[in-house]
């Protein structure tokens, strides 16, 4: 996956490669599949889609770039015939002054595929430290993602039995803002939720979170969580990765999602959602080499499920306790 970068004027090239044992058309699927991303790409936090139709896509997309979370928004365009995908920055953030590329996914002799990964970018300014930041953002992404994709793909097969998706709710006598506050004020958990032994919450743009988080087990034990967070207030809703997962796990995603369901905003259902990879190999060596990942799956719902759940009844007793007082 060695990278090949090229110049012409102030428009760098780069290359990243890699094979893959799996059928082209599997690993094209996984490039195409952007709500897939965050679980498949570790440096990808986000990404929504804002428009599709004739294989355009509208993206906006937030991920890692040299340890800070960047968000842009990019328009695809898919070739399932050719196994290629072509993408453009619309809107760019500083440093990077215009980026593009292609996903090339071409059919090796053994049944597997090459994967391409070619980005044009240029700098703010053509300032030579900005390209030495965006050359070295361009190569450890691109490296970490190939990886990914290779190991996801090569895995496809037990896809269904890795990695699943599940939610709980509550119903709230109270308004959305006042129950998107109790979850947005993270930085108070500790004060707020028996499970949270200590919580340190940065917040260096509006909306743009980074948790460092230590959460009790029932047995008195507690563990280290670190995760990111983009908290949408007009909307109500916030979505997360974790950045720190347990050794069964290989990712987790999840959002808060709170919908009006009562006249005039006095009541709603707020669900948390989960997405979690579980590592087969990770499960072993946690659970003993016999277990399964449907143990696993049971172990894994149950814990986060019911720190869910705990904080939504907290959640829940915050905004009903606050319409009470209108």
């Amino acid at each position: 996956m060695a990278p090949t970068v090229t110049t012409t004027g102030t428009t760098h090239v780069t290359e990243h490669t890699v094979t893959v044992a799996a059928p082209p058309g599997t690993v094209y699927a996984l490039v195409a599949d952007v709500t897939a991303w965050p679980q498949v790409f570790g440096p990808t936090v986000h990404v929504e889609v804002l428009e599709e139709a004739r294989g355009e896509q509208l993206l906006h997309i937030w991920a890692f770039a040299n340890g800070e979370v960047r968000n842009w928004t990019s328009r695809r365009t898919l070739d399932p015939a050719t196994h290629t995908i072509t993408f453009r920055q619309v809107v760019s953030a500083a440093p990077v002054a215009s980026m593009g590329g292609t996903w090339r996914i071409q059919p090796d002799d053994d049944g597997g595929c090459r994967v391409v990964l070619l980005h044009d970018y240029r700098a703010v300014g053509d300032d030579p430290a900005a390209v030495a930041l965006i050359e070295q953002a361009v190569d450890r992404n691109s490296r970490a993602e190939l990886e990914a994709l290779k190991n996801a793909a090569e895995l496809a097969g037990r896809r269904q039995e890795t990695t699943f998706t599940f939610s709980d709710s509550v119903e709230i006598e109270g308004a959305a803002a006042d129950v998107f506050a109790f979850l947005d004020r993270a930085d108070r958990w500790a004060e707020r939720l028996p499970h949270v032994a200590r919580l340190q919450l940065t917040e260096h743009e509006p909306g743009l979170q980074h948790l460092d988080m230590d959460t009790r087990s029932p047995d008195g034990s507690t563990h280290n969580t670190t995760s990111v967070r983009i908290c949408f207030a007009d909307r109500a809703e916030i979505v997360y990765k974790q950045l720190r997962v347990p050794v069964a796990m290989a990712g987790h995603t999840g959002r808060w999602e709170i919908t009006p369901h009562g006249p005039r905003g006095t009541g709603v259902t707020a669900t948390s959602w989960h997405t979690v990879t579980l590592d087969p190999e990770g499960v072993r060596q946690t659970l003993g080499p016999e277990a399964t990942l449907e143990e696993a799956r049971t172990l894994v719902r149950t814990a986060l499920g019911t720190n869910s759940s705990t904080t939504l009844r907290h959640a829940k007793q915050f905004a009903e306790e606050a319409h009470a007082r209108t």
